[in-house]
């Protein structure tokens, strides 16, 4: 079963966090600026470890190159 949350994501933060700011929808805060996907492969892996499931569940379906990203959780 696939489940789509929504992902506000901040580059280049001073502090990494996750957030949860309503059902299904979070702020991610990660240190990486947004090149060359290093911000998108921390946000994984952030989001991975906050809702404890193995990064590979998880896969950015909208929003590749943008602030604001779909992803899916298998």
């Amino acid at each position: 079963m696939k489940t789509a949350i929504s992902v506000k994501v901040q580059p280049r933060a001073r502090m990494q966090s996750v957030e949860e700011i309503g059902p299904g929808e979070y702020k991610v805060r990660v240190l990486s600026p947004p090149e060359k996907g290093e911000a998108n492969r921390e946000l994984l892996r952030l989001l991975a470890d906050y809702l404890e499931v193995p990064p590979s569940r998880l896969k950015i379906v909208g929003g590749l190159k943008s602030r604001q990203k779909l992803i899916s959780l298998e």
